[in-house]
């Protein structure tokens, strides 16, 4: 209230001394009028105990230097121990930092206990280096891809030899607990033989990371070829190479249902491609290590990679031999048609799948739905792709039933191969 200009308290019968308020001191007597029992300055009636107050004004003097006189030295202390903890932190901090910068720098020097871990094949077991393999797959600069179930890294050994490492995600890594199961599916699949299907060559267990040997193909995988190849113009994958890789795949996953295996995740990106663009399917062996019904994956790691879900499994909650027909349906789409199983363009909640069925409805004709740089080569071309379509529009049917098995799929494709 220090900005009060003029204050009255006259006629209230007040008692006692005027408090020491400068607003107060500065008022004139009239403020004060009508108040015989008040005192003090600015009246000019004075207080009977005006000593008193002098005293108790006094003593407020002392003990207020008093106070000052024990606090600042306590602050002045708090402050510098804090400043003294402050530079301790800092360097605790620092040290810290250089301690982590040092493990970074010597990460490639720390190698992890391998707990387990083999080649197959003999001829193989001189040139692959275990600890080279661990080391390989500890190093970002390293990987080559990243699929649903696991990431890839490529692994120089000191040999010259280059393998493909295949490090499983950690939402995998319960399977780690079942070593025993697991090396036993791997030799299992070790040793089966089909030119289109990728074979693990061995294995490496260490901590709870688990680490698949796969013989390195330098050419990636189809999905690269169909999409990145479209922004580089000098290179073009052929209808005739396409058919190929179409075919190969349909004869590996074939191959599986014949064996009783439901592979997990058909996708371009699982289709890799050799030096001579022979087409083979990988991941074949995560439908045997994942097994959801013993709990060793979640369900919705079951479902593989996005786009090329069959609709069916959102209720079933099951992969099927139908289930992969849908699948590979996806992937001769996407060799038809040059097209992610995901657009923008199609329109929200609108795959590939949904799209090409739709064509008809959108007054387009299944000629407008092909790659029309592959399709307007030549009319032999056109015809295949014609009949490939047909192939595809079956695989993806939303009935199950109603889909070819994989042997009649290959079938199909073969006899369009033959067109003349």
């Amino acid at each position: 209230m220090m900005s009060l200009i003029e204050v009255n308290f006259s006629n209230n019968l007040l008692t006692g001394p005027v408090p020491v308020f400068v607003p107060f001191q500065k008022s004139p007597n009239s403020s004060f009028s009508g108040n015989r029992e008040l005192c003090g300055a600015p009246l000019s009636s004075s207080c009977g105990y005006s000593e008193d107050l002098e005293h108790l004004r006094y003593n407020y003097r002392v003990s207020y230097r008093i106070v000052l006189a024990v606090i600042v030295p306590v602050l002045l202390s708090c402050i510098s121990h804090c400043v003294v903890l402050l530079f301790m932190m800092r360097e605790k901090q620092e040290k810290a930092a250089a301690k982590n910068i040092d493990v970074e720098e010597n990460v490639e020097d720390e190698q992890p206990a391998i707990i387990a871990g083999n080649v197959f094949l003999e001829n193989l077991k001189q040139g692959i280096d275990l600890d080279a393999v661990v080391k390989a797959s500890m190093k970002e600069s390293n990987k080559l891809s990243t699929g649903t179930f696991s990431s890839v890294y490529k692994a120089v050994m000191p040999s010259g030899m280059i393998v493909s490492v295949k490090k499983l995600k950690s939402m995998d890594r319960a399977i780690t607990h079942h070593q025993n199961k697991m090396i036993r599916e791997l030799e299992r699949l070790s040793k089966l033989c089909h030119d289109h299907l990728v074979r693990p060559i061995g294995f490496v267990i260490y901590d709870d990371v688990a680490l698949l040997l796969h013989q390195h193909l330098p050419n990636g995988n189809l999905t690269q070829l169909i999409h990145e190849s479209t922004k580089k113009p000098d290179y073009q994958p052929d209808w005739p190479m396409r058919l190929s890789i179409a075919v190969g795949v349909a004869e590996g996953l074939a191959f599986l249902h014949q064996v009783a295996i439901i592979h997990l995740d058909v996708s371009s990106s699982n289709v890799l491609l050799d030096s001579g663009y022979k087409a083979v399917l990988g991941e074949i062996e995560i439908s045997k290590l994942l097994d959801p019904s013993r709990g060793t994956a979640s369900i919705s790691s079951v479902a593989g990679s996005f786009g090329y879900i069959p609709p069916e499994y959102a209720y079933t909650m099951q992969v099927t031999a139908p289930g992969n027909v849908y699948s590979y349906g996806v992937v001769l789409l996407e060799i038809l048609t040059s097209r992610a199983p995901v657009e923008e363009e199609f329109g929200e909640g609108v795959d590939l799948v949904k799209w090409v069925h739709g064509a008809s409805a959108r007054g387009e004709t299944p000629e407008q739905i092909l790659d029309a740089k592959l399709s307007t080569v030549s009319f032999a071309w056109r015809r295949e792709m014609l009949a490939a379509l047909k192939v595809a529009l079956l695989c993806t049917d939303i009935t199950p039933a109603k889909r070819p098995k994989m042997k009649k799929v290959v079938e199909m494709l073969q006899e369009v191969k033959q067109i003349k």
